[in-house]
């Protein structure tokens, strides 16, 4: 007889070993924010490096951070294209949407191979944050500050990563840790 084993899955090994994954490239980005000292008008890598970071830990576990690495990974590369000033200013728009569509693509290539539920709801909520935010960056001014004054140095800095990635794998360590 042979016992069939639910491809959605994965082993507890799998599950701690992307925590520690995430924990290692989140202090490895920490130890290079914290000694290299990138200058991000040279360097705008922290949102690319934060979703390389995902996509990394998704290698281990794809059924968790598949959306979000995706997303992150492609939208990482637009800002950094525009930061980078290889994209000009008025093509900054059509840019994030072809980023946000080969993300999609990325995320519906995956959810046929079965690591993505139907009924998924982060791609629409990660792609409402970045429009927030967008909108915040665009229109602060006008309002009165919405975002802080450090916030796309922030956003382009290794910081971004050593903290998402940190945080991330905490949070995944204690998740795995209470089941």
């Amino acid at each position: 007889m042979s016992n069939k084993i639910s491809p959605r899955m994965s082993s507890n090994r799998n599950i701690f070993l992307q925590a520690y994954v995430l924990l290692i490239l989140g202090f490895v980005c920490l130890l290079a924010a914290w000694l290299i000292h990138p200058n991000t008008g040279e360097y705008p890598v922290g949102v690319m490096i934060f979703g390389f970071g995902m996509l990394i830990a998704c290698i281990i576990n794809p059924y968790r951070l598949v959306i979000a690495s995706f997303l992150t990974t492609a939208l990482g590369i637009a800002v950094y294209l525009f930061f980078k000033h290889l994209i000009s200013g008025n093509e900054v728009f059509p840019e994030y949407i072809i980023a946000i569509g080969i993300g999609l693509i990325g995320i519906a290539f995956m959810a046929r191979r079965g690591y993505v539920g139907r009924g998924a709801v982060t791609p629409g909520i990660l792609v409402l944050g970045i429009g927030l935010i967008e909108y915040w960056l665009i229109r602060g001014y006008n309002i009165g500050n919405l975002t802080p004054d450090r916030f796309i140095s922030f956003m382009l800095s290794l910081w971004l990563p050593s903290i998402g990635l940190l945080l991330l794998g905490v949070i995944y360590l204690f998740l795995n840790m209470r089941k």
